[in-house]
């Protein structure tokens, strides 16, 4: 295994190769089989690009001979910086097929996140997207060279410039050679007629390397293999009901660990299905999209989706045809309940809540669930081998239906993080669980109900508040858009709440909706202390809302006087 990485103990992964978990697929063999069984069927549509799965694997070899005659070698980790578009999908699969290690970055990640990965990981080479969505990543690479004294190599892969591709949503710019810098067109060309390195990569080794899903610091590395991670994907493909006549939308950045494998790109290709790329997640694309291809099913995130709802509710949309749309899923965050009952009612389609991470454990819904299971559930477990702890605060497993810490363990959560052995040591228990940081209830027919995060938790004098119930009842409210609520350091008690209020229209009065959680039955320790209306909410590089930015724009707002009585956010 990769060095740095921590892997299964013997006798567990010979239990996950007997029960046919792990099949000794690796990422490579994954996409030469499906290039095989669906060859002429559409893989891939990107603006106006359309590929076959026999296009894209010879795209593959390609890339996987000019990238080696650049001097990329098997077991070389690269950081790979690219927005949704079909080039992503030809240098990933190249790097598999050379036996080199993918370093996934979001295209959000600006110097200081891309110069901590390559740094981190060593890497030969960096590829970016050229100027996208106004955003110059050629700059950004040649600041993280300065930074860090590499990657010796930088491949600016485009949609148009040299690069020769009909597609229009990235410019390259991109020289043929200068300074370390390479197209990938003339990555292209080196690779023209050359057969790409023989490469044999051991399905137990690391594949790639992920990263976390946290909204603080920089990202963790999280190794995953051949073998887990394609578990992972079969699995998730099985449950989603995903075939050939699958058509799935990428709403999301495409190399995040959702839309890559619950399922994901990778289930869509599993199956023979579709995969159509969104270049953003706005409704007037995405919903453009779903009408124009006739897609069967897309994953967001809890925001996007609410954008959604109200985009057609709302009449802005209302005229779209969604009636191709089978299933909308929803994870990255908790989908409250009152928000959840809409999906159907509004888009037309089933829901399916996604709860997992990164770092291995998915739990879904399933199509055969009670509806009720559906909208206040995020899920149960993939396999019958993701082992769950609920914990409290002693470390010892609570009731049934009592709040505590998500532990878990099985065959596709890892074991530790790449290079960290201190952080390691705190997020994973001796015998192997990993503390999620996630704060659940199990229910009888072992979903899960997600409270939220532990660190998020307010104690208000010794009352503790989760904020997602609460927000939960705010989204119920016909006015308000989306909610989160954070804690107020308070000298008194501790913390107070604070509800930031996304309205939709006119701004309900603060009055009205403190009134209407009492209404609700909220308990009075739960009714927020302190109400603000604001226009969006900060997101993280994959749109969830990010709690850090909200906290840390209320230690600034209590850095300053605060406003006179009777305001809006009293």
């Amino acid at each position: 295994m990769l060095a740095g990485c921590t892997p299964w103990p013997p006798e567990f992964a010979a239990r996950y190769r007997a029960a046919g978990y792990w099949t000794g697929e690796t990422m490579d063999a994954f996409l030469r089989d499906r290039a095989r069984r669906f060859a002429e069927r559409t893989a891939v549509v990107g603006g106006t690009q359309r590929w076959t799965y026999a296009d894209l694997d010879a795209r593959a070899d390609r890339a996987a001979a000019g990238l080696a005659r650049l001097g990329v070698a098997p077991g070389d980790r690269v950081v790979v910086q690219l927005p949704n578009v079909p080039e992503v999908f030809e240098v990933v699969f190249g790097l598999f097929r050379l036996g080199a290690l993918p370093v996934y970055a979001l295209p959000a990640h600006r110097r200081s996140e891309v110069a901590h990965l390559c740094a981190a990981t060593d890497a030969a080479a960096l590829v970016v997207a050229g100027v996208h969505a106004g955003f110059d990543y050629r700059e950004l690479a040649a600041q993280v060279r300065a930074e860090t004294g590499g990657p010796a190599r930088v491949v600016v892969a485009g949609g148009t410039g040299d690069d020769g591709d009909s597609g229009d949503t990235v410019d390259s710019g991109a020289p043929a050679e200068r300074d370390g810098f390479t197209s990938l067109a003339q990555v292209r060309r080196l690779g023209e007629g050359q057969a790409p390195p023989a490469t044999a990569a051991d399905p137990a080794d690391v594949a790639f390397l992920q990263l976390s899903g946290g909204t603080t610091g920089l990202p963790k590395l999280i190794p995953r293999t051949h073998d887990d991670y394609l578990y992972s994907v079969r699995a998730s493909a099985e449950i989603c009901g995903l075939t050939p006549d699958t058509v799935y939308l990428s709403a999301l950045p495409i190399v995040h660990n959702f839309p890559m494998s619950s399922p994901g790109f990778l289930g869509v290709f599993h199956a023979g299905g579709t995969v159509v790329l969104a270049p953003d997640p706005s409704p007037a694309t995405c919903l453009g999209l779903i009408e124009a291809h006739r897609v069967t099913d897309a994953a967001v995130v809890p925001p996007v989706a609410l954008l959604w709802l109200d985009a057609v509710a709302g009449g802005a949309h209302a005229d779209r045809d969604l009636s191709s749309l089978r299933v909308l899923q929803v994870g990255g965050a908790k989908f409250g309940a009152e928000a959840a009952r809409r999906v159907p009612a509004v888009l037309g389609c089933a829901l399916q809540q996604v709860f997992g991470m990164a770092e291995g454990l998915v739990n879904y819904t399933r199509p055969e669930d009670p509806d009720e299971t559906v909208f206040t559930t995020q899920g149960r477990p993939i396999s019958a081998d993701d082992e769950i702890r609920v914990v409290g605060p002693d470390g010892a497993e609570v009731p049934e239906g009592e709040a505590g810490e998500l532990l878990t363990r099985g065959p596709y959560t890892i074991r530790g993080y790449y290079n960290a052995p201190e952080h390691n040591a705190l997020a994973f228990t001796p015998d192997g669980f990993y503390r999620t940081g996630d704060l659940v209830r199990r229910t009888p027919t072992g979903h899960l109900v997600v409270e939220g995060r532990a660190k998020d938790q307010i104690n208000r004098g010794g009352e503790k508040v989760a904020p997602e119930e609460v927000e939960n009842h705010l989204l119920a409210h016909p006015g308000v858009h989306d909610a989160a609520v954070v804690a107020v350091p308070d000298p008194y008690l501790g913390e107070r709440a604070c509800a930031y209020v996304v309205p939709r229209g006119t701004p309900p009065g603060r009055g009205e909706l403190l009134a209407f959680l009492r209404g609700r039955g909220l308990a009075a320790y739960k009714i927020p202390d302190r109400v603000e209306f604001v226009a969006a909410f900060p997101a993280t590089g994959v749109g969830k809302t990010s709690r850090r930015d909200l906290r840390e724009a209320l230690r600034a707002a209590h850095a300053r006087p605060a406003p006179a009585p009777g305001g809006a956010g009293g």
